[in-house]
């Protein structure tokens, strides 16, 4: 009486299906940055710190379904499909050379407020999902947001730089010492969140490189 529901069509899903159906998962429109250096997530953050590669599974549309699958990721309790959209974007990464060489998975943090009344981190449920992929670990606890910073919705991309440009810290640097270090986001815009974090690595100067992969890019 109740069947399940497409998340990007809301359309009835069949046989075997889980989330999204099969109609929409070969539709969505994937963006296959990891296929080429130069990309537009790349150039969002040209200049600005040094990295290896930057990725994103999705484009961030509105009528292709990726905002309600984004919407329910965040919003709904999509543990679990952040999960599934992780591993189904690291089934496509492995086959890359810029992410077989990877030594750690990094998601980017919430703040232990914002964690209690969502009741998860997203990001860490992609790079959950990621790490089932790719066969390799994930540090939740290393990279941890000190400060409750304000929304970004509707700020500028210096609001945004300045709301987040020292809240963050690392528990433990040693562990990042020489490593490929994959931090993970759901959506990059601006990319002042994910340049604040990596700012934060590699001022350590401890011999890590930093890449970058997020569900969605909305350009």
């Amino acid at each position: 009486m109740y069947p399940e529901l497409c998340l990007a069509c809301a359309g009835e899903l069949g046989q075997g299906e889980k989330y999204i159906c099969l109609d929409c998962s070969l539709n969505l429109p994937k963006t296959d940055f990891h296929k080429n250096h130069g990309n537009p997530a790349e150039q969002v953050f040209w200049g600005r710190f040094s990295f290896r590669s930057v990725s994103s599974y999705y484009y961030f549309e509105k009528a292709a379904g990726v905002q309600q699958i984004m919407h329910h990721i965040k919003y709904r309790n999509g543990k679990d499909l952040a999960k599934s959209v992780g591993f189904w974007y690291g089934q496509e990464l492995k086959f890359f050379e810029d992410y077989q060489n990877l030594d750690c998975i990094i998601p980017v943090p919430l703040h232990k407020t914002k964690l209690i009344s969502r009741g998860y981190n997203q990001s860490e449920w992609f790079a959950n999902g990621l790490a089932g992929a790719l066969n390799v670990p994930v540090q939740n606890d290393n990279l941890v947001r000190m400060v409750k910073s304000e929304t970004q919705t509707r700020k500028t991309r210096y609001k945004r730089w300045e709301n987040v440009s020292d809240i963050f810290e690392v528990k433990f640097p040693e562990r990042l010492e020489n490593k490929h270090i994959l931090l993970v986001d759901d959506v990059v815009t601006t990319g002042a969140t994910i340049e604040a974090c990596a700012q934060k690595i590699l001022a350590l100067n401890c011999g890590a490189t930093i890449s970058i992969a997020t569900i969605a890019f909305a350009s």
